[in-house]
């Protein structure tokens, strides 16, 4: 049929081509007969159909029908749902507070329990105090409720480190193990649990520059047999463990840490922190806090130009404000106040204060003497 016409015939070759391409298409879409396998297969089923049977096979298995009917259902409730759905998303991504239980943690804090959203790291000194917390009564499972220090990161995470970068002589890496050494100190001396129920913070003490013997030889009197003028806790945070102990395993961090080129080819490290450590006593539910802020002035000299201990820091100021704490007693322990119970130590003095209060420098407008807070 597709062979060439004679030269004598009729037919142009456009006229013939034509031909075989319509003959080619009405082969392709005419009805084909169906196989007797196909017939066989097309009766059974519409057998079965007609008696409201299901063939069963591997797309079926159990319940089918019923299953078939809940994908339906949820097929058409996504269908009306989807364009409020891409409404909601907008609106959430805006106000993530608006979904229930906050899952965030953008919730500000409540009396109600509601976790609060911690707050962003300390990069400046804040320009007032922190405001008024939810009025909870702190509990062992909330122990820092009706506290700002509820928002606050937990422990070592509070202690962040600026970047490094290279200091007169000093390089980049000198300045980042001065910043990594006052940490050390930071964290041993106030966040180690061994430290805090009254080991020895020797990791702490390591850090230190050897050649600062005179302020070794105070620190080590100091732990080891304490008084007014060697008091521990100028440089570290205990607590008497036949007394408290801590109320869960956190203890809430804030400050901030910063450097700048000091004198002597040196990196000057500058510390600020405020440690909250919340206590019960022993068969007791009552929580009491103890709020203590720290300072340190930190000096890392070049030690190719000065004779100093590679890797040691040198400590040239350490101070400290505590709050809540029984006054003049200097047996090397903090003695935190609890309401239930009569005050111990001398009757506190000066104006009340607030611990949380990291807007002035530690010597601003410092009283004489053991004052009072405002709160815990």
């Amino acid at each position: 049929m597709t062979d060439k016409p004679s030269e004598d015939s009729s037919i142009s070759d456009e006229a013939w081509q034509k031909f075989i391409e319509d003959a080619e298409r009405d082969r392709a879409t005419a009805p084909k007969e169906p196989s007797a396998r196909a017939r066989m297969v097309t009766e059974r089923l519409r057998q079965q159909d007609a008696r409201g049977e299901e063939p069963a096979g591997w797309r079926t298995g159990p319940a089918r029908q019923e299953m078939n009917g809940r994908a339906a259902r949820r097929r058409r409730r996504w269908a009306i749902i989807g364009v409020p759905l891409a409404v909601a998303v907008a609106v959430v991504a805006v106000r993530p507070s608006l979904i229930p239980g906050d899952p965030f943690g953008t919730a500000a804090p409540s009396p109600n329990g509601v976790a609060a959203s911690p707050l962003p790291a300390e990069t400046a000194a804040p320009t007032a105090a922190p405001g008024a917390a939810d009025p909870a009564v702190p509990t062992v499972a909330r122990p820092f409720a009706g506290s700002p220090a509820e928002r606050w990161a937990d422990g070592r995470a509070g202690i962040t480190l600026p970047k490094a970068t290279p200091v007169g002589t000093l390089s980049e890496q000198q300045v980042e193990q001065a910043l990594r050494q006052t940490e050390k100190l930071l964290v041993d001396g106030n966040l180690d649990p061994a430290t805090l129920r009254g080991e020895r913070p020797e990791t702490a003490l390591a850090v230190i520059e050897p050649r600062q013997k005179e302020l070794l030889d105070v620190l080590t009197t100091a732990l080891r047999k304490p008084d007014k003028d060697h008091d521990p806790l100028r440089m570290f945070s205990r607590f008497d463990p036949a007394e408290v102990k801590l109320a869960g395993d956190v203890v809430k961090t804030r400050g901030r840490m910063t450097f700048k080129a000091g004198e002597q080819a040196s990196v000057a490290v500058h510390a600020d922190y405020t440690f909250v450590y919340p206590l019960v006593r022993e068969g007791s539910n009552e929580v009491a806090r103890t709020i203590i802020r720290r300072v340190l002035d930190i000096e890392v000299s070049d030690p190719n130009k000065y004779r100093v201990t590679p890797g040691k820091i040198a400590v040239v100021r350490y101070d400290q404000e505590i709050g809540n704490s029984a006054c003049d007693v200097y047996d090397g322990y903090l003695h935190p106040h609890f309401r239930s119970e009569p005050r111990t130590g001398a009757t506190p003095t000066g104006p009340a204060t607030d611990p949380y209060d990291r807007s002035k420098d530690i010597d601003a407008d410092r009283a004489e003497g053991c004052g009072v807070v405002s709160r815990t």
